[in-house]
């Protein structure tokens, strides 16, 4: 299949999705977007004063790969997304230019990102003159909503990796080879044990794809739905020669 093809589906849906929201009103229900049954991901990057509240704003990107740019969490959690992104912040702040001792590799940018199970709820308003859409926090069950981070790069792989089907999450025991990896995932994996001693941000953890292919992550410990404590407590032990 064309790459073009592909891309030019990819933008049929963005626009598709845009389309539906505009449908939608701040005196309408909320539009549902993404799926049932998938995983949805928000991505704060800065700050909003929306409805006299500071919320954070960022990307929603859907269980089908669609992102959606300028994006406000306004309701539950939102304080707490702020405080959280950040921390992890101040922590790349600290540590990227550094070395990790383990593969003598350069420390990188992580991203913190909350995952929602199911459909999110996304009105389209006017902030300032520039539309935004509002995920509409209060109506989403907060056990279907928890909080991870991994290499900022990767945060779309990553959402790619929760909604295909095969893909497990599993914890590195503390001797585990990946950290000696000389590459972003060996450096990754062990640069969320050290964020995880600093706040509620434990690491070492591993998504493993059908295709044998890893993503290393860490958990927010302030944001942790049951429905997803899959992600958070995982039930397997990662062997990379399995």
């Amino acid at each position: 299949m064309k790459l073009g093809y592909l891309i030019g589906v990819g933008v049929i849906i963005a626009l598709a999705v845009v389309a539906f929201l505009m449908l939608h009103n701040a005196h309408e229900a909320p539009a549902q977007l993404g799926s049932p049954n998938g995983y949805e991901a928000f991505v704060p990057q800065n700050t909003i004063n929306y409805n006299g509240n500071t919320d954070p704003t960022g990307d929603l990107i859907l269980s089908n790969g669609t992102t959606i740019h300028n994006t406000v969490w306004d309701g539950q959690y939102a304080g707490t997304i702020i405080q959280n992104h950040d921390q992890i912040v101040q922590l790349n702040n600290q540590f990227v230019g550094q070395t990790d001792p383990v593969n003598n590799q350069p420390y990188v940018n992580l991203q913190d990102f909350y995952v929602i199970k199911g459909q999110v709820p996304v009105q389209q308003v006017t902030i300032n003159g520039q539309p935004y859409y509002v995920i509409e926090a209060n109506n989403i069950n907060p056990t279907n909503i928890a909080g991870l981070y991994t290499y900022y790069k990767w945060v779309p792989n990553f959402e790619v990796a929760m909604n295909t089907p095969g893909t497990y999450a599993a914890v590195l025991p503390g001797n585990s080879p990946v950290y000696d990896w000389t590459n972003t995932t060996g450096t990754i994996a062990y640069q969320t044990k050290v964020y995880g001693q600093y706040g509620s941000f434990p690491g070492g953890y591993i998504l493993v794809l059908p295709n044998k292919a890893v993503i290393p992550y860490g958990v927010n410990g302030n944001v942790v739905g049951t429905a997803l404590s899959n992600f958070y407590v995982p039930n397997q032990i990662y062997n990379p020669s399995s």
